[in-house]
């Protein structure tokens, strides 16, 4: 076979409107004055213009810009981290009050040179949004932390609104997508952080087109239920570079319904599914649907 035969076509439902208004520019500006980073750029998200220009949101990236795994789906850039940034915390706090954000996202990179995983930076950025903006809802969304749940108790403690952690893909697929994460593992992160503050919305995310079967999809809706996962994301895998994993598929979007449907079925309280949709996609939609079903 060809190598033009084997890469597969983007589909017309994949294209992207760019929006590149004051709103988009500003933000881009205020983050770099502030010295922070977003994963909507460093992991390339399609949705960066919709959510910037349009939303006005955005999902901080702490802890730095490095990280210490080197999955073999993401964009994000590996090797040994800097170190800590203490004053980061209220720098991403106060972005957010000149954002005027109702909702924002937190996450970071892996920090597996770090004896807490970044648990305590993590914890104080909550708290410092907390203090600047009282009424703005806050989700989390950390790596495993290295599987040590003194370091999960460590940012429950601080109190998210909703605490995500990605499985990614299913249980077979694991080994060969992520680095060091495992599928058990994930599974009982999101189960302890349930069981520490049972009243927080836990969420989970799914990768699809990396070769999985849809009863591989459904099996790993039906873990997540188990481990009491509220929340459901399901996106399009799309390669970020020729260093990545090959898209295997590109799933219609009546696939993507198909698949809500059946989240729904099984109990999650909230499914955003389809080809653009990310981690982060409408997460200021999810914490009020989560606290609506609880």
């Amino acid at each position: 076979m060809s190598t033009k035969e084997q890469h597969l076509r983007k589909p017309d439902w994949l294209k992207i409107k760019l929006n590149t208004n004051e709103h988009y520019t500003g933000l881009k500006k205020m983050m770099r004055e502030k010295q922070l980073h977003t994963v909507c750029e460093e992991a390339r998200c399609p949705n960066i213009h919709e959510c910037w220009a349009v939303r006005r949101t955005a999902t901080f990236m702490i802890l730095g810009d490095v990280c210490t795994r080197a999955c073999r789906f993401c964009a994000v850039k590996t090797g040994l981290p800097t170190e800590l940034d203490w004053q980061e915390p209220e720098r991403v706090a106060e972005s957010v009050r000149l954002m005027n954000l109702k909702h924002v996202v937190v996450t970071a990179v892996a920090r597996d040179d770090l004896k807490d995983g970044g648990a305590a930076v993590f914890a104080e950025t909550v708290r410092a949004i907390r203090r600047k903006n009282p009424l703005t809802t806050i989700e989390v969304l950390p790596s495993d932390m290295g599987g040590v749940y003194e370091n999960l108790k460590t940012l429950m403690d601080a109190r998210p609104d909703i605490l995500n952690h990605n499985i990614e893909t299913v249980r077979r697929l694991t080994p060969r997508v992520r680095a060091r994460a495992t599928y058990e593992r994930s599974l009982e992160f999101l189960r302890r952080a349930k069981e520490m503050q049972p009243d927080i919305p836990t969420k989970s995310s799914l990768m699809v087109g990396l070769g999985e079967t849809k009863e591989e999809i459904l099996e790993a809706m039906d873990d997540l239920r188990a481990v009491g996962v509220n929340i459901l994301t399901i996106g399009q895998y799309l390669q970020p570079t020729k260093k990545h994993l090959k898209v295997e598929k590109y799933y219609h979007p009546h696939e993507f319904m198909e698949l809500k449907e059946i989240a729904l079925a099984k109990g999650f309280s909230h499914c955003e599914s389809g080809p653009l949709v990310r981690s982060s996609y409408h997460a200021d939609e999810q914490v009020q649907s989560a606290k609506a079903n609880e």
